[in-house]
């Protein structure tokens, strides 16, 4: 079994290189095209707001930075929800993505929560 991983860098890095392998596998349609450039943002808006959130000048700031971060997966997971409506790749490759991206979601979003508390 895999060790999971609990840096939260380097779980946001490896999410973008998994999407990646999707967007890369997609077909040149007008659709899979738009998809793919807005995964490409959305998917790597977390981890480079992450290093920002890391070095933030408030906890405001903190939060702010977060609450982008989980917009940004949000945003990622409903692009995912259409690739895999649309069938545009076998479930096996795209499902454990989509596990991942929820997962990310419910960390950042306890995150955001406790963050607000400490205000």
């Amino acid at each position: 079994m895999e060790k999971r991983k609990y840096d939260l860098e380097e779980r946001l890095i490896d999410f973008v290189l998994l999407l990646d392998k999707i967007t890369e596998e997609l077909p040149s349609t007008r659709l899979a095209n738009h998809l793919a450039s807005q995964i490409v943002r959305s998917s790597t808006s977390p981890a480079l707001n992450y290093g920002e959130a890391q070095s933030a000048e408030s906890q405001r700031d903190f939060i702010h930075k977060m609450q982008v971060i989980l917009k940004e997966l949000r945003e990622t997971k409903i692009c995912l929800k259409i690739i895999i409506r649309k069938k545009y790749i076998d479930t096996y490759k795209t499902k454990p993505v989509l596990i991942e991206n929820e997962e990310l979601i419910a960390i950042f979003a306890q995150s955001v929560k406790t963050a607000k508390s400490k205000l």
